[in-house]
């Protein structure tokens, strides 16, 4: 028995001095509170679109007395015709649960959505989350909106996190374009990265691409990360009349 128990303080010994084994594949930091952000595409039949956005424009106080919506747009140009896209934003995962229970149970609402359920296509959604160094930014006057997306290798922001940062704060420091906020794909595809920007106009927006092309300290930090980067795409949204986001 005195044999037994000293093998075992001697195994348990040891398993307090092992190491700590870091994955190389860790996703590092992000926000440290539970707001998140769910992304909401629908493609719509075509012809259909101005019939929506008039039944949703009249009967979105009803959602938004559940939750908070971020912004709602059109897509004009990039990607499939027909588009709109949406983000709501949640305390948790609990609260949203919370919302869809209550939005079920709100007779009113769901009586509402059903003109519009024969008029979708598809529809597709993603959880995201705002990256630790980015705060969600409003805009002060209306204007068009540009979401980049960005497939990035696997590892996470740990991998190319630092380098994707240098890249955005490039065109920002240096005016650019406005930042809106920068995501980090939850739910989804992985390894993807949202950023929303702003700007007056579709013709502001090229100048102002055009110009940091010639630039050659965004053109360092860009390179830089491009090592990292699998594909991207983007789209010019135009921000709905009800979108809180202008």
């Amino acid at each position: 028995m005195l044999v037994l128990r000293s093998g075992l303080t001697r195994a348990l010994a040891a398993r307090k001095l092992a190491p700590q084994v870091c994955s190389c594949f860790a996703t590092g930091p992000r926000q440290y509170d539970g707001t998140f952000y769910e992304f909401r595409t629908y493609c719509l039949k075509p012809s259909k679109m101005n019939e929506f956005l008039e039944n949703v424009k009249k009967n979105i106080h009803l959602r938004t007395a559940h939750s908070e919506l971020v912004g709602y747009w059109s897509v004009e140009f990039g990607g499939q015709m027909n588009k709109m896209f949406h983000i709501w934003k949640y305390d948790n995962f609990a609260h949203r649960t919370e919302v869809r229970k209550a939005v079920a149970k709100d007779k009113e609402w769901q009586q509402s959505v059903v003109p519009n359920l024969a008029l979708i296509d598809e529809q597709e959604t993603e959880i995201t989350y705002l990256v630790p160094w980015c705060k969600l930014e409003k805009p002060a006057k209306e204007g068009v909106y540009e979401l980049i997306i960005f497939q990035m290798k696997p590892g996470g922001p740990a991998l190319w996190g630092d380098a994707f940062k240098r890249a955005i704060n490039a065109h920002v420091d240096l005016g650019y374009s406005k930042l809106v906020g920068v995501f980090h794909t939850e739910y989804g595809a992985l390894n993807r990265v949202h950023v929303l920007w702003w700007n007056e106009s579709a013709d502001s927006r090229a100048a102002g691409r055009h110009w940091s092309h010639e630039d050659p300290r965004v053109v360092a930090a860009v390179r830089e990360s491009v090592n990292y980067l699998v594909s991207q795409q983007n789209m010019l949204l135009i921000p709905t009349s009800f979108s809180p986001l202008k």
